[in-house]
């Protein structure tokens, strides 16, 4: 049986936010926003982390998170891939692949293409035993194969055309009943539809007049990497980016990300990408609702569903009024629907259609569903702006209250003496360490005389590095560490070193960052300490080196507290612990202490400002990776609102630039138990634990901003609404947080309407109009709105 895919879906990564965790309360936000479906990737990673070992317990549960989207009444759309990208660890490539004899990613490799053959069949296996297919009654309307290669292929050469049409068969031969997707892939071979990624998608066409037009990954914001600003997309621009879709044809659009997530543990990919996924999606990392972003969409899906015959069985027409101005118009024998575009960037346009006049602002699309009345335009967003706040907790006064014990990481005597646990005459990519650990002791001695030619009184030690992190020891003495910036890939380590007659110990710490995620031949971008290691001798102009990269080199993988377990709930011996003398700005040390749960059920983040780089655990829940001591970039952040026309990209509409990437780290509240909680972290570069604090997230202030015969939506997302402090209606200016009366108002004050209507509530409606708030002193060209400013 053929599926008819619905015409809006949402994505949601499975094992990434699965941790924070995609419950009910995220579908049914999700559907109650106007979504049929939502869009899982399948991380291989996860699923298989060693060979033919596979994992579907507890957040990993694939079958049980399908079956979650069909009771609540969604479709579910199915990306196996089985390479993801999704800014996630190796992109969702089991490490282990990669040391395969004789393995070639993404090509026409046998090897490769047996894994890939095994892991893919185990998951449509899993599916259709479960009756999960909609061929079989079940939600999986839609099966992706491969990820994004088209962009990548003319790297791999006609090997690389091959391995598309090999995973094109293999994928048919599966006879799963449903249609199979290849997004990004032109030249996807039938019976594939070859879809769309990307911030626009209104001008692709797919590669077969009979395939639909679908949009696999609508960009709703961007990832966050380490020294990096805050990435933000107008709900506007979103808004327009899928009018204009589905002005134009489309037939399928999903948003990448509807729900953001949190990278815990060390899934992150990279190098470089924060622990944070939140993705300026409409839902946001906690779960909360972004607004305006969830309720600007909520409305336009809304109107689209409304014509939905219309558009599906329409005759199109459309008309070409210049300046980037069109419309387009779908005709059935029992009505009209009509969408007004303008792709100008910076005029408003007036069209005149039908013997009326309509204005259409730049870079907006205006809905008509019965080509007369116009009841969306993206430009204008009716639906309320929430300004987040982090509470304290309140079930005990922090940070003051949380009691820290320390133990420094050991870098013992087999450190220092080079002895680990295997060797090679060579420096290794740390990926054949299976991922086992950010962490990689590199070990080598060098034996010196004070007649070598490299002797003398300014030598250094001069390390390669791949663009992850470095710690460099000598003779056990700490000697100084590095690391690159966020895209570039390697980096030149040099500090002068006291060598000694005699043998010298180098002991060289690699602290991955997450491996690399994206890219043709990704899987080759080296990690750890590619070398060469080079001792470097000065005697006046002369420069003389000493390789060492073709030493006998130790490996030691991890760190001896994790090898301990010391993050773990029963690392409770007090006797390993320190509790005097609580050191600060100390390297390669761990802290622990205890904790309230904060009260209620608002989200709980963790405030790490003051520490380095590391870890964190809660509970023995590793929260993932921390370095609030990354500043991003002091400048191309924004200085006042946002203009969302114009095309966006990720280096627009930029905040939080000199701060901290990320402060706050998600904690789910399943991580937490109701008495005594323990929270570890592991700091490598030196912090303040003193400062570290448990806060709650949530609604501090609800704006509404609604047009002339619009209904304004207040809440406060769980809790009542505790008072109105502005409200005008008629061409009031500025923003949530900084409203004022306009050129005009209403000649009645109406503040005291919305007081009485909202305060005390848990949310409230009103109808904007001059019969529910009275008449104004506006003229008849201003457009009239009512702007509330409320507190939670």
């Amino acid at each position: 049986m053929m599926v008819e895919p619905s015409p809006l879906t949402a994505s949601v990564e499975f094992c990434c936010p699965a941790q924070s965790i995609i419950r009910g309360a995220q579908l049914e936000k999700a559907k109650e926003g106007g979504l049929d479906a939502i869009e899982t990737y399948v991380f291989w990673n996860a699923h298989e982390p060693s060979r033919r070992q596979y994992n579907f317990d507890g957040n990993l549960d694939l079958v049980r998170f399908i079956k979650s989207i069909q009771d609540e009444g969604l479709y579910a759309v199915l990306r196996i891939g089985p390479y993801v990208c999704a800014e996630w660890n190796y992109g969702g490539f089991p490490v282990w692949l990669h040391n395969m004899p004789g393995i070639e990613f993404r090509t026409a490799n046998t090897v490769f293409m047996n894994e890939m053959q095994n892991f893919t069949t185990l998951i449509v296996d899993m599916m259709r035993k479960e009756k999960l297919f909609a061929s079989q009654g079940g939600p999986i309307i839609l099966a992706q194969i491969e990820n994004e290669y088209g962009n990548m292929m003319s790297h791999y050469g006609d090997a690389g055309k091959a391995y598309i049409d090999w995973c094109a068969k293999m994928a048919d031969s599966f006879k799963i009943g449903v249609p199979w997707l290849m997004c990004q892939q032109s030249d996807a071979p039938q019976p594939m539809i070859n879809t769309c990624n990307g911030w626009y998608c209104d001008s692709f066409t797919p590669n077969n007049p009979n395939s639909p037009k679908m949009w696999t990954e609508n960009w709703t914001g961007w990832f966050k990497s380490w020294g990096g600003p805050d990435p933000h997309r107008t709900a506007e621009d979103v808004a327009f980016s899928v009018a204009r879709f589905f002005q134009y044809g489309g037939t399928f659009q999903n948003y990448y990300m509807y729900h953001g997530g949190t990278n815990f543990g060390r899934t992150s990919g990279g190098p470089y990408l924060t622990t944070s996924y939140d993705y300026d999606a409409p839902l946001d990392e906690y779960g909360n609702l972004n607004q305006p972003k969830w309720g600007h969409l909520k409305e336009l899906h809304r109107v689209l569903k409304s014509m939905e015959k219309t558009l599906t069985h329409g005759n199109i027409s459309s008309i070409d009024f210049g300046n980037s101005v069109t419309a387009t118009i779908y005709a059935t024998e029992e009505g009209s629907g009509c969408f007004f575009g303008n792709a100008n960037s910076s005029t408003d346009a007036t069209i005149s259609f039908q013997g009326s006049e309509y204005v259409v602002p730049a870079w907006s699309v205006s809905i008509l569903p019965d080509c007369k009345n116009e009841e969306y335009n993206t430009a204008k967003v009716n639906a309320q702006t929430s300004l987040m706040v982090k509470r304290s907790n309140e079930a005990e006064e922090e940070p003051a209250s949380l009691k820290w014990v320390w133990r420094p990481e050991i870098i013992d005597g087999p450190i220092h003496e080079g002895k680990g646990k295997f060797a090679a005459s060579q420096l290794i990519d740390q990926k054949q360490i299976n991922d086992e650990s950010d962490y990689l002791w590199y070990m080598t001695s060098v034996n010196l005389k004070e007649d070598d030619p490299i002797w003398s009184d300014n030598m250094s030690l001069l390390v390669n590095g791949s663009g992850h992190v470095l710690h460099t020891y000598v003779n056990g003495e700490y000697l100084g560490s590095d690391w690159a910036t966020y895209g570039i890939f390697n980096y030149k380590f040099e500090q002068q070193v006291k060598l000694k007659p005699g043998p010298n110990q180098i002991s060289l710490l690699s602290a991955t960052v997450g491996l690399q995620n994206y890219g043709p031949m990704f899987d080759l971008v080296q990690s750890g300490i590619p070398g060469p290691v080079e001792l470097v001798g000065r005697k006046g102009d002369e420069r003389i080196v000493k390789d060492l990269s073709g030493h006998k080199w130790s490996y030691r993988v991890g760190l001896r507290g994790m090898e301990d377990k010391l993050y773990g709930p029963q690392s409770d011996n007090q006797t390993n612990w320190l509790s005097e003398e609580l050191p600060t700005k100390r390297r390669m040390t761990w802290y622990k202490t205890t904790f309230k749960a904060p009260l209620g059920s608002d989200p709980v983040v963790l405030d790490l400002l003051g520490m380095g780089k590391g870890f964190a655990w809660v509970n023995g829940n590793n929260i993932g990776r921390y370095w609030p001591s990354y500043l991003a970039k002091e400048d191309g952040c924004l200085t006042g609102p946002c203009d969302y026309r114009g095309s966006y990209d990720n280096n627009k509409c930029l905040t939080n630039c000199g701060k901290p990437s990320q402060r706050y780290y998600h904690v789910p509240r399943s991580f937490m138990g109701k008495d005594v909680n323990t929270l570890v972290l592991f700091e490598e570069f030196g912090g303040n634990p003193s400062r570290v604090n448990f806060k709650t997230l949530a609604v501090g202030t609800a704006c509404g901003n609604a047009y002339e015969k619009k209904t304004l939506e207040l809440s406060c997302q769980g809790r009542p609404i505790a008072g109105v402090l502005f409200a005008s209606f008629g061409d009031p200016q500025g923003t949530c947080g900084s409203f004022t009366k306009g050129t005009c108002d209403a000649e009645r004050d109406v503040l005291p309407i919305l007081q009485k209507e909202c305060v005390g509530k848990d949310s409230c409606s009103i109808q904007v109009s001059e019969e529910k708030l009275g008449k104004t002193n506006c003229g008849g060209n201003i457009v009239k709105r009512l702007a509330v400013e409320a507190v939670c």
